[in-house]
């Protein structure tokens, strides 16, 4: 079963038509790498698949869990299972850490008919995970991404997700601001959530990451279309060529 389909997208941004007959399909425990040239189209799919309403889709749909989420709004998106992280994080100044989580989780609860957490067992599940990623308690205490370093909002973007558990992960530019240590936590992160059926579509140009996650296929985006969709080895032919070997 496909969690994510989408079926001949074409997508404008104002008049310019930005995502141009795009075809993406990815099962249950696969990890999808995005790459292509700057300027390609790769974060505008994932605005897109999150809902932001600044892109307007004129043709095609995206199916999620078989449901199309054409018009659902950003919110009714992630409470269905979808997450997206971003290159760059928001920061939301006065928007404590720990308040934020504790919102979001009690939401995704709460739509799914579960009980609602208080503060202290949500706490011990927040404590848990921060221990596995290093960070201190402290930043539970400042707002949201504000002054955080680029490997801070990343490694906040992985708490989410673990506290979360969406079904299906979103991930621009993961590696950004992230030492070596760091990126190898969360790539073997990403590598453990897959075997719990997790999904995860991984926009990147960093050869260390395909290298490292148990990745299933990496597809080639040029103009807004997928136009070459492969196994991990043609990452070679991308590293010795670039990109001109698949533009005609």
């Amino acid at each position: 079963m496909y969690i994510l389909n989408i079926k001949k997208l074409n997508v404008k941004f104002k008049k310019k038509k930005i995502i141009n007959n795009l075809n993406l399909k990815i099962k249950k425990k696969e990890i999808h790498i995005l790459m292509g040239p700057n300027g390609s189209g790769k974060s505008t799919l994932s605005l897109v698949i999150a809902g932001n309403k600044k892109y307007r889709i004129t043709k095609g749909k995206i199916l999620f869990n078989k449901i199309k989420i054409n018009k659902l709004s950003v919110n009714k998106r992630a409470k269905k299972g979808l997450f997206i992280s971003f290159q760059n994080s928001i920061e939301i100044p006065g928007l404590n850490n720990e308040f934020f989580l504790q919102q979001c989780i009690n939401s995704i609860r709460k739509y799914n008919k579960k009980k609602i957490l208080n503060i202290i067992e949500i706490r011990k599940k927040i404590y848990k995970i921060i221990k596995k990623l290093n960070f201190s308690k402290k930043f539970l205490s400042r707002s949201l991404n504000e002054n955080f370093s680029g490997g801070e909002k990343k490694k906040n973007d992985i708490l989410q997700i673990l506290l979360l558990k969406p079904k299906m992960i979103i991930l621009d530019e993961i590696d950004s601001g992230l030492d070596i240590n760091n990126l190898n936590l969360i790539l073997n992160i990403i590598n453990n959530l897959k075997k719990k059926n997790k999904s995860f579509l991984i926009i990147t140009h960093n050869p260390k990451i395909i290298n490292n996650l148990n990745t299933d296929f990496i597809h080639i985006l040029h103009k807004g279309r997928i136009i070459k969709s492969s196994k991990k080895n043609i990452y070679k032919i991308i590293k010795k060529y670039g990109y001109k070997k698949f533009i005609k």
